[in-house]
């Protein structure tokens, strides 16, 4: 009896534990975010860097024979490739590629065809410079109101009609106030332009913004501005100095280093001719970090029918850029400077020109123009060009 009763008490406990559950284990977190929690979590930004060159050239000028050289008579047309053909494979492989468009473009109804001292030229001269691969051409010069209102005027219309840019000159003063950003590579450049003076031609009463002229405290203002509207880099055009002379005068250099500290990164110098040397600046940047500019106070004459000395050689400057991201800071990571000579040559019973680089020339000696005892020139011309460019930066590092 108790034995069996201690059978039946065994069973009963034996049926109840077969209705007992064992817990599940909870892998899921206590706290565990919703989705909505889960997609306010901002990610972090991707990190990258971008990069983009600038290639400026000098002075981009038209004397007569230069006009005449381009000259189909039976076609009655002009065409002037050639200049530029043989620094094409360089100055295509610029993001923003200028250089001063020093002649107005007012057709030949305006007074015709003319060379100095008062400049016009044919339009096609710029379908050379877009096929060569220029984007920016600035206007602010000397010669810019050779032949008055209209010719700025119509030089802005004729660059607008193939998409090249221009900044230094304009129609009215709501062009006039708008600063000149182009983006390229999601690095956002500022060209800006003045010059010196415009030959003694009076700029119409009222109508200032014509021509853009050099005013420092204007400049520094501008400056400000472009940084505002979101330019990541700054350069600016001068149109100064003593023509003929190879190296920057004293207001020269004051001027430059004023619009450099004022927040400049690039200073693209014209008039004088013939090029004068480049400098690398350095200047307290942000979070303890060197910020890095640099000046080229004259850049040459890039095409022109001058012919005294000195006046045949130019220098195409490239500027290599890097902006990293998220950051968003941008630098100045390398200078190149490539220095070119106008070749002059007789073809057709008349003088034709095109623009040479030095190097290249006197390195490969298989330019098919040229004569074999002009090697040895032209192989001087380039040891000594390039010493002059760097003079100044020399000059630092020996005082140094």
């Amino acid at each position: 009896m108790n034995f069996s009763r201690s059978l039946s008490v065994i069973a009963m406990l034996s049926i109840a534990s077969c209705n007992i559950q064992t817990p599940k284990t909870n892998t899921q977190p206590t706290e565990s975010l919703s989705p909505i929690a889960a997609a306010s979590v901002p990610a972090k930004p991707k990190s990258e860097i971008k990069e983009a060159k600038l290639i400026a050239v000098g002075d981009i000028m038209m004397h007569s024979t230069q006009t005449r050289s381009g000259y189909d008579a039976k076609k009655q047309t002009y065409n002037f490739d050639n200049f530029f053909a043989p620094v094409k494979s360089i100055l295509s492989k610029g993001d923003w590629v200028t250089g001063n468009l020093e002649t107005p473009l007012a057709g030949k109804d305006a007074g015709g065809y003319t060379g100095y001292p008062l400049f016009n030229a044919p339009a096609q001269l710029l379908d050379a410079a877009k096929k060569a691969g220029f984007n920016i051409l600035t206007t602010a010069n000397n010669h810019a109101l050779d032949r008055g209102e209209i010719g700025i005027i119509r030089t802005i219309a004729n660059l607008g009609d193939r998409q090249i840019a221009s900044t230094g000159t304009a129609k009215s003063k709501a062009t006039g106030d708008r600063t000149l950003i182009i983006t390229k590579n999601n690095i956002s450049l500022a060209m800006l332009a003045y010059s010196y003076g415009t030959n003694g031609i009076p700029i119409p009463k009222g109508k200032d913004y014509l021509v853009s002229l050099i005013d420092e405290k204007k400049i520094i203002k501008d400056i400000a501005k472009a940084r505002k509207q979101g330019a990541d880099l700054i350069a600016i055009s001068l149109h100064f100095g003593d023509e003929y002379q190879r190296q920057p005068n004293t207001q020269q250099k004051q001027l430059v280093e004023n619009l450099l500290k004022a927040g400049a990164d690039i200073i693209l110098g014209s008039h004088p001719h013939v090029v004068q040397p480049y400098k690398i600046f350095n200047f307290p940047g942000k979070n303890g970090k060197t910020r890095k500019a640099v000046a080229i106070y004259s850049m040459g004459n890039f095409i022109s029918g001058q012919t005294q000395k000195y006046t045949d050689l130019g220098v195409i400057l490239q500027v290599n850029i890097r902006k990293k991201l998220p950051e968003k800071t941008t630098e100045i990571t390398s200078i190149k400077t490539i220095p070119t000579w106008v070749h002059r040559y007789t073809l057709n019973n008349k003088y034709n020109y095109r623009v040479l680089p030095l190097e290249t020339i006197v390195t490969q000696k298989k330019d098919p123009l040229l004569r074999s005892s002009q090697y040895p020139v032209l192989k001087a011309y380039l040891q000594e060009i390039n010493n002059h460019l760097n003079s100044l930066n020399t000059e630092n590092k020996t005082n140094n």
